[in-house]
């Protein structure tokens, strides 16, 4: 990579259509006609690709394509490339022009998806430093709470469990936005947690410790004795009588795309799944990143009840693999919340039409959709996240319809998912655990018709 396009200037001539937040007057809800909500937004998956360029040779527009041609690059990147730095500043743009929210949760990843000889530790820091700079250059009071992704070290995925020059680098570029406590254990594993609001603790995980690829961390109990600190960090919260939001890059659960798979080692994910449910009195929402596309999880406790509201949220870069049918348009997302017990309101995703945009030569980002207008919810806590998952499980489902469609970040209305790819989506949205998901697929594929 080129080490002189890494530290890009800010003030670029990009033209921007503002949207605003939904229209909420006319609700029925009576939190939409309270005006003492809270709201933060949430970005994820930046992977800024300072090599992208538009050029005649379209296997050489960027490194991150990995040789195959872009598809139709323009200025705002190209759906088999990372974030041109216009891309990121233009989704930047947009989001000042609202009122400033509370606060801002960043789920990890700057820098692109490159093979290993490509980067370097410097470099990596360099990526994750220019997008800091870029935040705080945008947003200068606003406070802005960060988790680790996989690609935020090098090489990618094999995250340690002590310190190290990346960890300690982070803890130096967030220092601004994090306290000498949570600082200490993010320079040594890559976690902390922090009292953000009164009564409301942030806990940022590191789960690329649990990640499938980080085989630094194969067949330790507890790499870096988060587990134990997280245990430790809610029983506090409850004695404090404290709310708790979970933040971390690679979720719980199943991918919602890939038949019987976690997104991190299943022994993992079967002990946070517990905690969580174990705390769930506490824990008012749980957000990630990692999968570029937009879904959502109910997390249920053994008696079927639901007791937690999970949110992963799609990707500012739109590349997809060269095999991978669909992407995702550019997104990000604000949540508006209750400030007298932290529940998730709704989610207002706003999203640019990466297509539009480069053809038009202008970035016009817009709402993609309210998740509860679009699915007449009273509002993202976990009763109505069930009633939600129960109606997408239901057969030649309408919402099912839509809610795919917002999964690809409205990259193609004319892609269906049927058979087994709706078995696998709706079981990944209520059966975070073993069992529970394994019984959905058992009965779900006495549905399926096809190979889809």
């Amino acid at each position: 990579m080129h080490q002189g396009v890494l530290f890009c200037l800010v003030g670029l001539p990009i033209h921007l259509l503002v949207v605003a937040a939904p229209t909420l007057n006319n609700s029925p809800y009576a939190w939409k006609r309270n005006n003492n909500i809270g709201k933060f937004w949430h970005i994820s998956d930046l992977h800024l690709d300072p090599t992208y360029h538009v050029t005649e040779d379209r296997t050489k527009v960027c490194q991150s394509s990995k040789g195959y041609p872009a598809s139709d690059p323009g200025a705002f990147g190209d759906f088999m490339c990372d974030s041109p730095y216009e891309l990121i500043v233009s989704a930047f743009k947009f989001m000042k022009h609202f009122p400033q929210p509370d606060f801002m949760i960043w789920t990890g990843d700057s820098p692109p998806h490159v093979p290993a000889a490509e980067l370097s530790t410097k470099q990596v820091i360099d990526v994750i430093a220019n997008t800091t700079n870029t935040i705080r250059a945008f947003f200068p009071t606003l406070p802005v709470y960060p988790a680790v992704g996989n690609h935020d070290y090098w090489p990618q995925d094999q995250l340690p469990t002590t310190t190290n020059e990346i960890y300690q680098a982070v803890a130096k570029l967030w220092s601004h936005w994090l306290q000498p406590e949570a600082l200490a254990t993010l320079e040594a594993g890559g976690f902390y947690s922090q009292l953000i609001r009164p009564h409301l603790r942030l806990v940022s995980l590191n789960t690329i410790l649990y990640y499938g690829p980080d085989k630094v961390t194969e067949n330790m109990t507890d790499p870096a004795g988060q587990l134990q600190w997280l245990q430790n960090t809610l029983e506090a919260s409850r004695q404090n009588l404290e709310k708790v939001y979970i933040i971390a890059h690679v979720p719980i659960g199943f991918l919602p795309y890939a038949m019987e798979t976690t997104a991190m080692r299943e022994v993992y994910n079967e002990r946070l799944v517990e905690m969580f449910r174990n705390y769930s009195d506490l824990i008012s929402g749980q957000f990630y990143g990692h999968t570029h596309r937009d879904s959502l999880m109910v997390l249920l406790d053994h008696q079927g009840k639901p007791v937690n509201s999970v949110f992963v949220t799609p990707a500012v870069t739109p590349i997809k693999n060269a095999r991978e049918p669909y992407s995702n348009n550019p997104a990000v997302r604000l949540y508006p919340y209750d400030p007298a017990d932290y529940g998730v309101l709704d989610v207002w995703q706003y999203y640019l039409n990466l297509t539009e945009a480069n053809h038009e030569g202008s970035s016009a980002w817009k709402l993609e959709y309210s998740l509860t207008q679009a699915f007449q919810l009273a509002d993202a806590r976990p009763e109505s996240l069930h009633a939600l998952a129960l109606a997408l499980a239901q057969p030649a489902s309408k919402a099912f319809q839509t809610y795919f469609r917002h999964f690809m970040v409205s990259y193609n209305d004319t892609i269906t998912c049927e058979g087994a790819c709706k078995t696998i989506q709706t079981c990944a949205v209520m059966f975070l655990d073993h069992d529970s998901y394994f019984a959905c697929l058992k009965g779900g594929k006495a549905g399926v018709r096809g190979t889809d």
